[in-house]
């Protein structure tokens, strides 16, 4: 079967698609995926197919953080949401006889595929249905904690979500040849299977019969990887060292954030190792070694701790290296990871990024490794995810529908 899997955003978006992928293929599939050009590498070094969809989520974030009004936010936005909206039906209209879609261009996944009468089935990386059972990640703060306040925070969310493509989709349509006004919002694609590990979020039971918790999909090494020499002697060089990355966060923000954690790691007493990311952190210190990107599941089971935005595709990793972990959340979903390494005990409280300074970070990466249970609960929680195939039920669902 001829797969096409639509992703966009940032590596984190990504990368967990690329061992969705692999798997695919390894079933027999045809598989592409269908994300911007600056993921292409990571795409095709994964043995993946790759389309092309416009946009630059990195110059986004820039721009928008200096966006003059909020009129010029909203065009940037808009002007990206319509290359997103293009870019999906161009992929769509190359062949597929089955779309995966990740949550944010769901709303353009559905409308291509109904287009191209192709059908679609949500891929999501997080909880993407309201609930009363807790508020959904990207939730604003609510008066009433209860199931009925839950359940209008994360309605609230997904209003949001859907706002955010409403223009692009009807305008898709139009072009498409669609009457308006059908469904297309993410929640009205089915099934959707969610991936992440039951076992950090249970399966709500107020959810639809056909949305399932699959468990984790695991990012695919780029192929003929090895890691490079100054890592490996750094890391045989002295005790395991606290990871540092906040992934696509912090934009910008290098020099200052390079400071911070060269003194919040001198304050902690611990060697570090810093991945540049989009804010292009460095390495200060004698202890630090800097980094570029480098695969999660092999680096972070050689590290003491992991201090990291909680973006949900890090949070999978650190679990599943059994390493506890001090969350720093940013946005959107991050907040809602932090608190749940916070809940499972695998992590001291969360320290958000706009509150951060050297010494809470030093105090917090202190607080992460003096207490033994971090360690333990961590190490108890990735056996438990390593019993998990997220890819089964899926892979099951696709191959009954390839039959029927």
């Amino acid at each position: 079967m001829r797969i096409l899997i639509i992703t966009a955003g940032s590596r984190g978006d990504v990368a967990p698609f690329t061992g969705l992928g692999r798997c695919l293929l390894d079933a027999g599939h045809q598989v592409d995926v269908a994300t911007h050009p600056s993921l292409a590498a990571l795409v095709g070094g994964c043995g993946l197919g790759y389309r092309p969809v416009p946009g630059d989520p990195r110059g986004l974030i820039r721009d928008l953080a200096r966006a003059a009004s909020r009129d010029e936010a909203q065009a940037l936005t808009r002007a990206y949401a319509d290359g997103l909206a293009d870019g999906v039906a161009e992929a769509v209209a190359g062949g597929a006889e089955l779309l995966l879609t990740a949550f944010g261009p769901a709303p353009l996944s559905r409308v291509a595929g109904d287009a191209f009468g192709v059908p679609v089935i949500g891929t999501y990386l997080a909880p993407s249905f309201a609930t009363g059972e807790f508020p959904l990640p990207n939730a604003r703060s609510i008066d009433d904690p209860g199931p009925e306040g839950n359940l209008a925070a994360g309605r609230d969310v997904l209003k949001r979500a859907e706002g955010v493509f409403a223009g692009a989709v009807t305008r898709l349509r139009a072009r498409l040849g669609l009457p308006a006004g059908a469904p297309s919002a993410p929640v009205d694609v089915r099934p959707v299977f969610h991936g992440f590990s039951p076992l950090v979020v249970p399966r709500p039971e107020d959810w639809p019969s056909w949305v399932e918790v699959a468990g984790y999909w695991w990012p695919a090494r780029p192929d003929g990887w090895q890691p490079p020499a100054e890592l490996v002697d750094f890391l045989q060089a002295g005790p395991p060292p606290v990871f540092v990355g906040f992934g696509s966060m912090a934009a910008g923000q290098g020099e200052r954030l390079s400071e911070l954690v060269a003194a919040a790691v001198k304050r902690a007493g611990v060697r570090a190792v810093v991945q540049a990311g989009w804010a292009d952190l460095n390495g200060r210190g004698a202890d630090v070694l800097a980094i570029g990107d480098i695969p999660h599941d092999w680096l972070f089971p050689r590290t003491a701790a992991v201090v990291h935005h909680a973006g949900a595709g890090t949070t999978a990793a650190g679990l599943r290296a059994g390493v506890p972990a001090v969350p720093v959340p940013v946005m959107a979903d991050q907040p809602f990871w932090a608190s749940r390494l916070h809940a499972l005990g695998v992590a001291p409280r969360p320290v958000p990024f706009q509150e951060l300074t050297a010494e809470a970070l030093g105090d917090a990466i202190t607080a992460c490794l003096s207490e033994p249970s971090h360690r333990r609960l961590a190490a108890e929680l990735a056996r438990g995810i390593a019993a998990e195939d997220g890819t089964a039920s899926l892979l099951a669902h696709i191959g009954s529908t390839n039959a029927g």
